[in-house]
């Protein structure tokens, strides 16, 4: 995209970039490359700061976006808000923006409480452009390109499966669950207690967040060098309309993990330590030291002591092995995660949280390690003439330890992208997604020419 802005005849676009998250970056080089000033507000001007630091065109700010007349003040000074913030503070942001008449980018699905604004947006002759990341994000914009085609050469999609994983490189998974952590544990071991809807063989089935891992399979993408594993993310059934796909009877969106994830998560999930509910023994207290880590869980198990063998055996309790192989992966899994241990807990007053504290210290990315971006559509296609295909779409980004996490890069560069052409006019206006060609086309051409983001289509049978 040529520079169009901050010409002598022209004054720069400006935005408001709302967020401190590992995406923030790549999202707010590109745009100051660009020449647009972009004001960067967090909680704390400190990590606004830290951002800012060494990139041209920018300001810190400290914001609060509950405070709705602080915000609408920003939001008043800019020609586009993005909000890289948790998705439930969007529609906040999309209420000043209505107020202000400015436009809005996120990285995340449209919710229900956007949808409620669609009418004042629409009012306000703004655009609100959401799911424009990787997942969401560059998978819709595959997925609507192949299903763009199939359909206009009068083929059917007959079934698509779409899953991606967010991953440490293989030799950087060097831990029992081979996964690592550049953003929030809690956010991670939350998503897996969602339920998850899906078409498949034309019935809608329905997985509890309690019984998702069980449901996990090894999962082949043709590229033989990965030992994937996949279950269902979420509820997939509102594609069948999304994509414009009535046709199709199989219908799944989900997640990739390496093998051995799903057994030790599904064992973590079983013996109770995905509870939110607060516990006195996990209360941070002024007056005396955390508690070790064994006897918090024989306390979280009910166990009768905290020694190895009644902890191990009110495990074989309360979780169900399928051999002893199993059970002695999975056990080893949780003495190296230190549940058994004299290590002190870091007191979060839940076991969640509690949790999340060690898992985020003990399962950090090191200095130097690589993560790793695996996204597959896999699309059985019924042609015109009545021969069937299978056609894979993949996309497979290794992060730059000098650089970009792979994840940061995937994130932030569409949602850079399509700032930019929000700020040049080129989006429609009112409540949008990429879900049709014509908002897809040219950020994937954008994301393709200028930055080498693709999808590689093959046919695998």
């Amino acid at each position: 995209m040529q520079k169009i802005f901050g010409t002598k005849s022209t004054p720069s676009k400006k935005a408001l970039l709302l967020g401190a998250g590992f995406v923030v970056k790549p999202t707010l080089t590109q745009l100051s490359e660009k020449g647009v000033e972009v004001t960067v507000a967090c909680r704390t001007l400190e990590s606004a700061q830290k951002l800012c630091k060494d990139v041209k065109h920018t300001k810190a700010i400290s914001l609060d976006v509950e405070n709705a007349e602080a915000l609408d003040a920003e939001v008043d000074k800019v020609d586009v808000a993005i909000s890289l913030i948790p998705y439930t503070y969007h529609p906040l942001v999309i209420k000043s923006a209505v107020r202000k008449r400015k436009d809005v980018v996120t990285t995340s699905y449209t919710s229900p409480a956007m949808l409620e604004l669609e009418k004042d947006i629409k009012e306000a002759g703004i655009t609100v452009m959401n799911e424009i990341g990787l997942d969401p994000g560059v998978d819709h914009l595959y997925a609507v390109k192949t299903i763009d085609e199939v359909h206009k050469a009068g083929g059917k999609i007959k079934s698509f499966l779409s899953y991606c994983g967010g991953l440490p490189a293989p030799e950087a998974s060097t831990n029992p669950l081979g996964y690592k952590f550049s953003w929030s544990a809690r956010g991670m071991l939350l998503a897996l207690g969602n339920t998850a809807k899906f078409y498949r063989d034309g019935k809608v089935e329905e997985v509890s967040g309690h019984d998702l891992m069980s449901v996990a399979k090894p999962y082949a993408t043709g590229y033989t060098g990965f030992a994937f594993v996949a279950y269902p993310n979420r509820d997939s059934t509102p594609f069948r309309e999304k994509y414009q796909i009535p046709e199709a009877s199989t219908i799944i969106r989900g997640t990739l993990r390496f093998a051995g994830f799903p057994e030790l998560i599904h064992c973590i999930v079983g013996i109770g330590f995905l509870s939110q509910d607060s516990q006195d023994f996990l209360k941070p207290s002024s007056s005396s030291d955390p508690i070790k880590w064994k006897d918090a869980t024989a306390k979280i198990l009910k166990a009768t002591s905290s020694s190895e063998q009644d902890l191990t055996w009110a495990i074989s309790s309360k979780h169900t092995f399928s051999n002893t192989d199993q059970k002695n992966r999975i056990l080893a899994g949780l003495r190296w995660l230190g549940l058994f241990s004299s290590d002190p807990i870091i007191p979060r007053s839940s076991p969640l949280d509690t949790l999340c504290a060690t898992l985020e210290k003990k399962m950090a990315y090191e200095e130097g390690e690589r993560d790793l971006v695996f996204l597959q559509h896999k699309f059985e296609i019924e042609h015109k003439d009545g021969k069937h295909e299978t056609r894979t779409s993949t996309l497979c980004e290794y992060g730059d330890p000098e650089g970009y996490s792979a994840m940061a890069k995937l994130v932030g560069l569409p949602c850079a992208v399509a700032v930019m052409q929000v700020l040049a006019g080129k989006m429609a206006k009112g409540l949008l997604a990429p879900y049709t060609p014509e908002v897809c086309d040219p950020l994937r051409k954008e994301l393709l020419d200028v930055y080498g983001i693709d999808m590689i289509e093959r046919t695998v049978a």
